[in-house]
């Protein structure tokens, strides 16, 4: 992987929120979230899904080496919403820093996580 390259991470940030207690799911960025809604009106241009990696931003740290990841979480009503972020900031920034160590890359990564909303559970009646 190229150090430059942030296509892989993306993934791995967001494979590791997802895996996260309590992760209902991720908030696409404003961005994808208005592609998605103009590509509704021409069904064939529209991708199937906005993958999880739309909720992801990662951007080159402006301070030095390294890599600035912040991830738009949908949580489930029932855990504390700040044990929660807490837990995906740590899983995230630990997922990240493996995989640029194991491409040799600079491993350094701040992680911002930002709650986009709580939903409650399904009740089935």
């Amino acid at each position: 992987m190229a150090a430059t390259d942030a296509t892989p991470l993306l993934r791995v940030a967001a494979e590791a929120a997802l895996a996260v207690p309590g992760v209902v799911g991720l908030q696409p960025r404003l961005a994808h979230r208005l592609a998605a809604a103009a590509s509704s009106t021409w069904p064939e241009t529209t991708a199937e899904r906005v993958p999880s990696e739309a909720s992801v931003r990662i951007d080159r740290a402006p301070d030095g080496p390294g890599w600035h990841v912040e991830v738009r979480c949908v949580l489930a009503e029932g855990p504390r919403a700040l044990d929660t972020a807490r837990t995906v900031h740590h899983q995230v920034r630990a997922a990240v820093i493996s995989h640029l160590a194991a491409h040799g890359a600079p491993a350094a990564a701040t992680v911002t996580v930002t709650v986009t909303r709580i939903v409650a559970p399904h009740h089935s009646t």
